[in-house]
């Protein structure tokens, strides 16, 4: 079960890390001046706003952990969230043109701080989806739940905008297969995210993990 549950957050997060948004865009300009190293500064960047932010996440769940209630509410929020964020990312690999900002930032640091604090559907995902898996590493594992959910999490982040950073570089990104990869993830999110709303009204899950 704890291992279901660490790919389960790994999927999850594909959702928000492969997505494509002002943080993605960014970094694939950067990478065309920085490499696979402007990626890696982005990435700290994001993470040095990230982690405060799941650590929050969890003490306030903490207080709640034992409330049905609230329990049930969270999956039901952060199933909705998961079915709409699903269907954004089917929408966006549709639509999508170029993954390539029109400008490379000189500092990818700042780049990773910035795009990610003033990023509010990346808060609204940490708070609807992100909730209720921290929720559910509290419960496995107490406190060190939330670093071992952090750690299931953040290593995508830092592949996927060390890897982007990387391919951008040598300009032959495939659009295609990036159209490709996000119709597959929304599936899958969307797959978590009717498991969350079934959870809110049944008390269990559909999906054996």
């Amino acid at each position: 079960m704890e291992l279901g549950f660490i790919i389960k957050v790994a999927l999850i997060s594909s959702s928000g890390a492969l997505a494509p948004g002002p943080l993605t865009a960014a970094t694939a300009a950067v990478g065309i001046k920085h490499g696979w190293k402007g990626g890696l500064w982005v990435s700290i960047g994001h993470l040095i706003v990230e982690l405060p932010l799941v650590i929050l996440i969890g003490l306030g769940v903490i207080a709640i952990l034992t409330n049905d209630v609230v329990t049930q509410t969270l999956s039901l929020v952060g199933g909705i969230f998961l079915i709409f964020f699903a269907y954004l990312t089917a929408k966006d690999a549709i639509n999508v043109k170029s993954i390539e900002a029109s400008s490379i930032s000189k500092s990818p640091l700042l780049i990773g701080i910035s795009l990610s604090a003033l990023n509010p559907f990346f808060i609204a995902w940490w708070v609807g989806i992100g909730s209720p898996l921290v929720m559910e590493a509290l419960r496995y594992w107490g406190l060190a739940g939330i670093w071992i959910l952090y750690v299931a999490h953040v290593w995508l982040d830092f592949a996927w905008l060390t890897g982007l950073a990387r391919v951008t570089s040598l300009s032959r990104f495939s659009l295609r297969i990036y159209r490709i990869l996000l119709i597959t993830l929304a599936l899958l999110v969307a797959m978590f995210g009717i498991d969350f709303v079934y959870y809110a009204f049944q008390g269990n899950h559909l999906l054996p993990f």
